[in-house]
């Protein structure tokens, strides 16, 4: 286990929100989302200055009276900081630039992309550029009064962020970890090559650059090689994200998860197969349903035995391309049930107790991604299900590098491998059934989110601050 440490996180957003009610009254909420999740260990174990991005109205009223005293869910004590942006900047960084623009080009997505209505490179200086810098200031007036501390910063929201912090601080200790996949020279051939440059050239600044698997590690390596640049001041690492399993078992067996439960098992049939998403358009939900009617228009002897539940939760839909691709999900939902009445339920809601009950019922979880940096439901889900459920995995997930011999494989674009996949599923026998869940488990439960955290923190031992 690491030492305790002195560390400044920067992400997007933070692990607790601020909203008004009704009557104007300031509220708060528990940040959501898997890199907030992630990030636990850190508060709970470390002294931690986080920075954030003021979206609300009630945190932009917060942003001006520097870093707030905050406790975690744990009781652990942080600070933390918020961060005001102007709004078109805000929305251009994020709306434009980083979802759906640098989202779509790190997973495969390109070709779905829309023009965007304001040009990219004018998002790209006008929000993207400017927000980033609001972030490296907040920073450097960190650094102030913690010069010894860590900076660690997070995911595709900040990639000029830590050479904006170099430029001014060359002996600060940064790191960043990029949560989502990364591609190679050719996957960034859409974006104009200013930018590609200047991602590749700020991410470089950092003396510990994190990612979830050799592969995307291996295609940063790659891309900077075409474009020139030498990786030798960084140490570019690969460790995959985890679950808190402990929390995650108790969550399991909470009320709220077990009242779903009760009511998923009185209606549940004879197989159940799950897929739990976001309605986004890298977890490739609608060649899963398609793939789904097609097993059982193939297979008559299946229908009424096999029925499919998708709990997929409504995201980024104030983005074309992502309400696009829901309106897409819902047809092919449609599609399937008006061929076999009852063997699909598609539920669109922020229901996580209802996900969980369902993991602890499935006979067979798709986890079919065009590509993902990680993806926790392939670990959450088998570590508390209780019906040695088979795993179908992606081959473009980052969790297939470490769960790879105990899944059943899929090339997430291919329609019959599909079919092929989710039958070998159904059809593995008891036995073998109950050999891969059991290594799936043992596997999330000795390589948890504290080793990940601890592998993290360990890559800045013995980092030099002497950059040239």
């Amino acid at each position: 286990m690491s030492g305790r440490r002195e560390l400044i996180v920067v992400s997007n957003r933070g692990p607790v929100g601020y909203d008004l009610d009704n009557e104007g009254r300031r509220i708060v909420k528990r940040g959501a989302g898997g890199l907030v999740t992630a990030l636990r260990p850190l508060v709970s174990r470390h002294d931690v200055t986080w920075i954030a991005s003021a979206v609300t109205e009630a945190e932009q009223q917060l942003a001006g009276g520097g870093a707030r005293a905050e406790r975690s869910a744990d009781g652990s004590r942080y600070r933390l900081r918020l961060v005001a942006h102007e709004p078109r900047s805000y929305d251009l960084y994020y709306n434009v630039v980083a979802n759906p623009t640098l989202w779509f080009v790190q997973h495969g997505l390109w070709e779905l992309k829309h023009a965007p209505a304001v040009g990219l490179e004018a998002a790209w200086d006008e929000g993207y550029v400017p927000v980033n810098a609001a972030f490296a200031a907040a920073v450097l007036e960190e650094l102030e009064s913690r010069p010894d501390a860590v900076v660690f910063f997070h995911d595709y929201h900040l990639y000029l962020a830590p050479r904006l912090v170099r430029e001014q601080r060359r002996h600060a200790v940064l790191g960043q970890f990029v949560h989502i996949p990364w591609v190679g020279a050719g996957g960034w051939s859409g974006l104009p090559p200013r930018i590609v440059r200047a991602v590749h050239e700020a991410v470089l600044a950092n003396d510990v650059l994190g990612f979830h698997t050799r592969r995307w590690r291996e295609a940063f390596l790659a891309s900077c090689g075409e474009l020139g640049l030498s990786t030798d001041g960084t140490r570019v690492t690969a460790h995959p994200i985890s679950v808190d399993v402990a929390e995650f078992e108790a969550l399991a067996e909470s009320e709220a998860v077990l009242e779903r439960e009760r009511e998923l098992v009185a209606t549940r049939p004879e197989r159940l197969l799950l897929r739990v998403d976001r309605t986004d358009p890298s977890k490739n939900v609608v060649r899963g349903l398609e793939a789904f009617g097609l097993l059982l228009d193939r297979r008559p002897e299946l229908r009424g035995r096999v029925r499919m539940l998708a709990l997929l939760d409504p995201s980024r839909q104030s983005i074309r391309e992502y309400a696009e691709y829901r309106a897409a999900i819902e047809r092919a939902a449609a599609g399937v049930e008006f061929r076999h009445p009852g063997a699909l339920e598609l539920r669109i809601s922020d229901d996580f107790p209802r996900s969980v009950a369902a993991y602890k019922q499935f006979d067979v979880l798709l986890v079919n991604a065009v590509m993902d940096g990680l993806n926790l439901v392939a670990k959450e889900a088998p570590l508390v299900n209780t019906r040695d459920g088979v795993v179908v995995l992606s081959e473009n997930s980052g969790a297939f590098e470490e769960l790879r011999d105990w899944v059943v494989p899929v090339d997430p674009h291919d329609l019959d491998g599909h079919v092929a996949a989710l039958e070998r599923a159904l059809e593995l026998p008891p036995a073998e059934r109950r050999r891969r869940a059991d290594a799936i488990r043992a596997q999330v439960r000795s390589h948890d989110l504290d080793a990940w955290a601890d592998a993290q923190l360990a890559a800045f031992d013995g980092v030099s601050t002497m950059r040239p």
